[in-house]
């Protein structure tokens, strides 16, 4: 979905050695417009005086996020509610999109459009305010896997509400809050005191940037075979999921390095 904004790369010829992450190398993206989940969750929980907090990674997400919630604003496919981004680092990056729309696909008006449809938090004093508002409004905030940012503060204040509702929308690590808060934990721990979680949690799991098994695969085939391909950034089972696929489609000589261990390129 940041291809909405980003433009896609071009397969390129690797040299003889390949490092290839694996994020989703074992499931594909449900085949869903990430539009209508997004637009489920926000009616939903607007139907419960709710809040949707949205832990979300400031370059690429949070934008596509603006991008996406602005159009269903405009076409009346969610209500005309307050949407905050509160991420500095968030927003210095939006800031840059406007000035070079000419690098990406969306353009000038669609660009005004982003900065138009979200209120954006500068400081701490409006961060924290935010906390003391319970009428119906969204909050993206960093960071994505809610590990940190502004979102855990959000999260003690809004989590414990049924009406309320978390929503992620990319690949939560193991050991993190948010793999936590999507395995059903009852709480979670923030600032040395666990929070009750009773809000709704949803994911949107084909709005993250990272490619599925099957876009890997075929990005690959598109290449020239390098002489090894390490296969990296992946929980195990991923991991070793792509390099089975690439092995047995593409004849590519794979490994999935251990922690710490070196490998000498010759």
């Amino acid at each position: 979905p940041e291809d909405v904004i980003m433009k896609p790369p071009t397969p390129r010829q690797p040299a003889d050695f390949l490092v290839l992450e694996s994020t989703y190398g074992n499931r594909r993206h449900p085949p869903e417009d990430p539009a209508d989940k997004l637009a489920e969750v926000v009616k939903r929980t607007v139907e419960r005086q709710g809040v949707v907090i949205i832990p979300s990674f400031a370059v690429g997400r949070a934008q596509a996020l603006m991008y996406y919630l602005g159009k269903l604003q405009a076409e009346g496919r969610i209500p005309e509610i307050p949407i905050y981004l509160n991420s500095p680092m968030a927003v210095d990056a939006t800031r840059i999109y406007t000035r070079h729309h000419d690098e990406h696909r969306l353009s000038a008006a669609e660009c005004d459009r982003l900065n138009k449809t979200v209120k954006f938090v500068n400081s701490v004093e409006e961060s924290k305010a935010l906390n003391n508002r319970k009428s119906p409004m969204i909050i993206i905030a960093g960071s994505g896997m809610a590990t940190g940012g502004r979102v855990i503060h959000h999260l003690k204040s809004f989590a414990p509400d049924a009406r309320n509702t978390v929503l992620f929308t990319g690949f939560q690590a193991g050991g993190t809050r948010g793999a936590a808060m999507m395995a059903g934990a009852p709480a979670v721990k923030i600032h040395g005191e666990y929070v009750p979680v009773r809000a709704e949690i949803a994911m949107i799991e084909n709005l993250s940037a990272h490619a599925d098994a099957g876009e890997l695969v075929d990005w690959a085939r598109a290449c020239k075979p390098p002489r090894k391909t390490f296969i990296t950034h992946g929980e195990p089972a991923a991991a070793d999921a792509l390099r089975l696929r690439l092995e047995e489609e593409l004849r590519w000589d794979c490994v999935v390095p251990d922690y710490l261990e070196r490998i000498r390129l010759d």
